[in-house]
């Protein structure tokens, strides 16, 4: 195949890369490089990543002992009321009689440090797992993001060397409609063709050129995208290589899709926050507790001002276990329950689809590659048979009929094997990417 190509691919070369030689010749592994580096998408992706990272650190961070310092000033216009029993100032008094009375002086004031320890907690052992499978979601979305750019970008890069090759074919046409041009006009001049005839062969060339502008359009838009998904400037030149390059004989060994990761993962973290709602629902939360402050109690009237400090300290342990919270554990539990059958049925689903595009992008690599070898001859041939009509129609003893029948022949078999090829890459493409093989 690459004999042909070659063959064809020179007089596009002498037409459209000889005012560019300047330019670049970047490879597919050059573009997928820089894609790495300068698209925007995966840079997005790393920012989530580290995002991730941080969030992990946080849930960590609820293990350490945490620190307070409170304070408040009160100052009370009226002080509080309490009912004395009468009883308690005169034993005669009766029962049930009781007697408003003020405590307390109108200047309060308090400061305290609080520590705060948490011995057992199942929501911050629970978030710092949660935490960590999300991290590896990210890091595995960032892989899918990778994997799709590398599939687009792979694709584009193809597209734009079989935009290359239809470029080189029309060239190489439009030279076969000017040697027929020629030979027209000879005849035309020799009174052995009509003058509608070389019309036909002048609106050949029209068409062929006109296609060749359309084809150069379609690849200048194709090298914007390309450039677009690698993060390049618009501004930036550069060409890819003439050659498709393929081996027949490279099969791809399987390994786990990214998708299916993803699926394993998002079951872990399922399973992850069931695991966190039963112990929430079994098990206490059990924190130490320390306090050291000190009350300032203060009077501001004559004649007998002050204001006194006095110490207040305890250390104890506080268990908290919920006995009734409404149900909602266990509706939440049910929830995680439904969604890991449904996580299940996504991995059952996945495993049985990629196994039977996996066959059809196969079978259908394996057509193309036939087809490839099968119109590889039918080009020669056509070719050929083209040179031949023409010739006898220089000696006047073919007509223009002939001849451009012959030159459609050509055509048809040089676009059966550009669609061929295109079968080959895609279905080729397709398969990397279904056996988790297109980041590597």
């Amino acid at each position: 195949m690459r004999k042909l190509v070659n063959i064809y691919i020179l007089l596009m070369m002498m037409f459209q890369w000889l005012p560019s030689r300047g330019q670049e010749v970047w490879t597919l592994e050059q573009c997928l490089d820089t894609a790495s580096m300068y698209n925007k998408s995966l840079q997005i992706d790393r920012n989530e990543i580290a995002i991730g990272r941080e969030r992990e650190v946080e849930a960590r961070a609820n293990l350490l002992p945490k620190l307070s310092l409170n304070t408040d000033y009160k100052y009370f216009i009226d002080l509080p009321h309490q009912l004395m029993p009468v009883a308690a100032l005169n034993p005669q008094a009766p029962e049930g009689e009781f007697r408003a009375v003020q405590f307390g002086v109108p200047h309060n004031i308090n400061g305290s440090l609080q520590v705060v320890i948490p011995i057992y907690n199942p929501q911050i052992y629970g978030g710092i797992e949660k935490t960590k499978i999300a991290s590896r979601i990210n890091d595995l979305k960032y892989q899918k993001t990778e994997e799709d750019l590398y599939f687009e970008i792979s694709n584009l890069y193809y597209n734009a060397q079989i935009l290359q090759h239809q470029i080189g074919f029309v060239d190489a046409n439009i030279g076969n409609a000017e040697r027929l041009l020629r030979n027209i006009e000879l005849l035309h001049e020799n009174k052995m063709v009509t003058g509608s005839e070389v019309s036909k062969v002048r609106l050949q060339l029209s068409q062929l050129n006109t296609r060749k502008a359309m084809l150069h359009s379609q690849n200048d838009q194709v090298l914007s995208v390309l450039k677009f998904m690698m993060g390049l400037s618009p501004e930036r030149t550069f060409r890819v290589e003439s050659e498709i390059g393929y081996d027949p004989e490279k099969q791809y060994e399987a390994e786990e899709t990214i998708d299916l990761q993803l699926i394993r993962a998002q079951n872990q973290l399922l399973q992850s926050e069931l695991v966190t709602l039963d112990k929430t629902r079994k098990f206490p939360s059990v924190h130490f507790i320390a306090n050291y402050g000190l009350t300032g109690l203060g009077y501001d009237q004559k004649p007998h001002r002050f204001l006194d400090f006095y110490a207040v300290g305890f250390a104890g342990v506080q268990l908290s276990y919920p006995i009734f919270s409404g149900q909602i554990n266990r509706i939440k539990r049910g929830q995680k329950q439904m969604e890991l059958h449904i996580n299940r049925l996504q991995t059952e689903l996945l495993l049985e689809k990629n196994e039977m595009e996996i066959r059809n992008a196969g079978r259908r690599k394996n057509v193309a590659l036939t087809s490839i070898g099968t119109i590889h001859a039918e080009i020669d041939l056509a070719q050929q048979i083209y040179d031949q009509e023409l010739l006898l129609q220089r000696e006047g003893t073919a007509s223009l009929t002939e001849v451009l029948l012959a030159d459609n022949e050509l055509r048809q078999a040089q676009q059966n094997y550009l669609s061929a090829v295109v079968d080959y890459v895609k279905a080729d493409l397709e398969l990397k990417k279904l056996k988790g093989r297109m980041r590597n």
